[in-house]
């Protein structure tokens, strides 16, 4: 889990918000982050017409945006840093990161995100994710 970089959110050329994260999967590992934070099943989140529904696609499915769910983006949005800390630890134990990510890194992403969902929240915009392959 080295490779992830303690993101910071941050405004692109296009002035949107963005956070920058390499290692995450947007749909396994957001569900499970999601299921950590609400306690709803991944089977019902991963039903969601938002779970991992891909927005755009180029290239022969090398670059893609995926919408994140409401329920996510609104966990993420109410979530303190204590019970950002506190689902950093096992979300970091589970078979997505092999058991051994870094709950002291994820904690720091996950304040990062849950500020970049407040931020949409705020605004009425919804989280998507960019992924190139």
């Amino acid at each position: 889990m080295k490779q992830l970089m303690l993101p910071k959110v941050r405004l692109s050329e296009h002035g949107l918000e963005v956070l920058s994260v390499k290692g995450i999967d947007p749909v396994v590992q957001m569900g499970t982050l999601e299921n950590l934070l609400t306690g709803t099943s991944t089977d019902v989140i991963f039903s969601r017409d938002r779970s991992g529904k891909d927005v755009a696609v180029r290239d022969e499915n090398e670059r893609l945006v995926l919408a994140l769910t409401d329920e996510l983006q609104a966990a993420l949005s109410a979530a303190t840093a204590e019970q950002l800390d506190a689902v950093a630890s096992p979300w970091s134990q589970t078979d997505e990161f092999w058991g051994r990510g870094e709950p002291d890194v994820l904690a720091q992403f996950l304040r990062q995100l849950s500020l970049l969902a407040r931020n949409a929240t705020a605004s009425g915009a919804r989280l998507y994710c960019w992924v190139c392959v």
